[in-house]
């Protein structure tokens, strides 16, 4: 496609502006300066820098890559060893070995080179200051005091971005992440070599997990915010069950993540919002790196299509394109996620059964993990349903958490 195909440019004006270089961005700036749009992307830190992120790419993820990245793999886990708080664990092994361990330092900069790859320029170590719209553009002031003008952006800087309020994103289900990166040595990198761990926590929704990279370990605790302290102690007692607290961690960190409400806005006006700055995200495992390169890929997408007209009908009709692709893909998988939270939050131990002696439960699961089915498939499994109606019937083990409410 011609760099000018469809697109009528005036001086000092980009087509597309993208803030934030994680998965959703890099993705989004991608698509877009592949489809011949003259796109700068945005980054408050310097590339490459850490991310809180546990740093699994399940197979969703891996098939929404750009052919030909370059990825820094540092393990493939293919045994998954499930707990109950410290008690019944079970290790299974995965029919195709999938979740590649990555660093998201090293993950994103190769998408944000993939990005400047593809034509988009790239400027990190700059801050959105400020947003508007008038018309057919949008003007964004960063911290260094730039004015920059597009004919569409895409915000992709997290849930607690600029862009997302902004757009007015609302969210159904809000949790706080408490992670540590911690070096072991050869004896415990090959404990954990090609196995990684998921236990279901003490508190309502919790897990911790353990995702192995060589000569470190991710390792972390996640439930619903509104307890910090109950869930820092968990954190304490699940690295030292599992060896993980002696080392002096290399990064211990925690965050928010935030799951989108059905009907919340993707957009306002030429504004699109994709990746975590939209909410999107498993509400069960809290997985978002797939929902963010599907989301990027969409957004990157709609964006050009924003880019090639000045006619606010067209835009408008750009922009809920947009919208109807996420409710009809991500947002079926979100609903799906958010029923299976529901079982999990009332019943954990029936999860953990069901994963652990139902053969047909771990490999539907295994599927979704390889990417040959979705969230929305595992539902449909009979023994799924089967527990959905049966737990529906008793009361909640201390309710949805706080935080959560729909």
């Amino acid at each position: 496609m011609s760099p000018s195909s469809g697109l009528t440019r005036r001086p000092g004006i980009w087509d597309v502006i993208v803030v934030g270089a994680g998965p959703a961005g890099t993705t989004a700036a991608r698509v877009a300066a592949e489809n011949g749009c003259r796109t700068l992307l945005l980054e408050r830190a310097t590339i490459p820098r850490y991310k809180t992120c546990g740093g699994g790419l399940i197979g969703a993820s891996l098939a929404a890559l750009p052919p030909g990245l370059s990825l820094n793999v540092h393990d493939t886990a293919g045994r998954f060893t499930f707990g109950l708080n410290g008690r019944r664990e079970r290790t299974l092994a995965s029919a195709c070995p999938t979740i590649a361990m990555v660093h998201r330092s090293e993950f994103d900069a190769a998408l944000t080179e993939a990005a400047a790859g593809a034509g988009a320029e790239v400027r990190d170590g700059t801050v959105l200051a400020a947003l508007d719209q008038d018309g057919d553009t949008v003007t964004v002031r960063t911290g260094r005091g730039d004015t920059l003008r597009a004919r569409a952006l895409v915000g992709a800087d997290g849930s607690a971005g600029k862009v997302a309020r902004y757009v007015g994103v609302q969210c159904a289900q809000v949790d706080l992440a408490l992670e540590a990166e911690v070096p072991v040595d050869d004896r415990t990198a090959d404990r954990w070599r090609g196995r990684l761990l998921m236990e279901w926590g003490p508190l309502p929704g919790s897990f911790g997990w353990v995702f192995p990279k060589g000569n470190v370990c991710t390792a972390g605790v996640v439930a619903a915010r509104g307890n910090p302290v109950a869930l820092r102690a968990y954190k304490e007692d699940f690295l030292g069950r599992h060896g993980l607290l002696g080392p002096r961690p290399l990064h211990d960190t925690g965050h928010l993540t935030r799951c989108r409400r059905p009907g919340s806005p993707l957009s306002r006006g030429r504004v699109l919002v994709a990746g975590d700055a939209a909410a999107l995200l498993d509400h069960w495992s809290r997985e978002g790196i797939s929902y963010a390169l599907r989301s990027g890929d969409l957004a990157g997408n709609a964006a050009v299509g924003l880019a090639r007209t000045s006619d606010a009908a067209q835009a408008h009709l750009a922009a809920d394109g947009y919208r109807q692709q996420i409710e009809d893909v991500l947002g079926v998988e979100m609903r799906a996620s958010s029923t299976l939270m529901d079982l999990f939050v009332r019943n954990p131990a029936l999860v953990h059964t069901a994963l652990t002696r139902l053969p047909l439960a771990w490999r539907r699961l295994d599927a979704y993990i390889a990417g040959r089915t979705s969230v929305a498939g595992i539902m449909t499994a009979p023994v799924v349903r089967a527990a959905v109606a049966l737990t529906s019937t008793f009361p909640s083990r201390g309710g949805r958490p706080p935080g959560t409410g729909r």
